[in-house]
């Protein structure tokens, strides 16, 4: 039970003396808790990080998977049908959406055969949920990427609609987040969407933009450097592709989340930029 933190104390010790040993013990209690936990390995990588998800099994990270993908897919077909039909831009949009994220074939025709579910009028979105945070509900990461990609395929014509709204804020609250969270969250991808202008070169690069990319980061104009590095470094971590996929993000489904972070470092960027000049 304590082996890790054994040999992580002696290793520790013996490069950074009684440093060392304190830092080894803290690394080999993390092995001892995966070693707790049934034997867990590191799902993940060191890209995943040691925070919640980092010990994972591989039947474990295929379970988060698919629930992932499942409640993405049965989501969207729900927003589809959110206005009562589901019509053919929005088919379209979802077309795209899947493109954009580059799904293998199978991939692909499981999220059209989990869309056409969703927009059936038998979905049950509590039990979907409580199905997703039955195995998900520790990591944050994956609640937030459910609803960022829910409402960049809602915001994918420009507007977001009272039904689908309505639809979005039930989820977010059932996620954990409350009705302030959910609207600072959709201001946020509102402007990160403008960073993200012209399919990759990236748009806000103006004076004009300035306020734009402060409600990209979730931060004000009035906050010191340091806070706006804070939240700037926050937003990297979430949205950083290895560990979205330790936490159990399909590897096929990251590029959103990679495209949402080259948003955010053009908003950086451009405040930087300003407070420089």
């Amino acid at each position: 039970m304590y082996l890790g933190r054994i040999i992580g104390t002696l290793i520790g010790f013996s490069l950074l003396n009684f440093l060392g040993a304190i830092i080894g013990y803290s690394i080999g209690g993390m092995f001892d808790r995966g070693a707790i936990g049934g034997g867990r390995a590191f799902g993940g990588g060191f890209g995943g990080g040691f925070g919640a998800g980092a010990f994972q099994s591989a039947e474990q990270q295929q379970k988060i998977q698919a629930i992932f993908f499942k409640t993405v897919f049965s989501l969207m077909g729900k927003l589809a049908k959110a206005d009562g039909r589901v019509s053919q831009e929005e088919v379209a949009q979802t077309e795209r959406a899947m493109t954009e994220m580059g799904l293998t074939s199978d991939h692909r025709r499981e999220a059209i055969r989990l869309f056409k579910q969703g927009s059936g009028s038998d979905l049950d979105v509590d039990t979907l949920l409580d199905d997703f945070l039955l195995v998900c509900n520790r990591l944050a990461n994956l609640k937030q990427m459910v609803l960022v990609q829910l409402i960049s395929i809602a915001l994918a014509d420009g507007e977001l609609h009272s039904e689908e709204e309505r639809l979005l804020r039930s989820v977010a609250l059932r996620l954990g987040y409350p009705s302030a969270a959910f609207d600072q969250l959709i201001r946020m991808i509102r402007a990160q969407d403008r960073f993200g202008a012209g399919g990759g070169s990236y748009g806000g690069s103006q004076q004009s933009d300035l306020p734009s990319a402060y409600e990209a980061l979730g931060v004000k104009s009035s906050d010191s450097d340091a806070v706006i590095k804070k939240a700037y470094r926050k937003l990297m971590s979430e949205f950083h592709p290895d560990k979205l996929m330790g936490q159990g993000v399909p590897e096929d489904m990251v590029k959103v989340a990679t495209e949402r972070s080259q948003e955010i470092q053009a908003a950086y960027d451009l405040i930087k930029r300003d407070r420089k000049a």
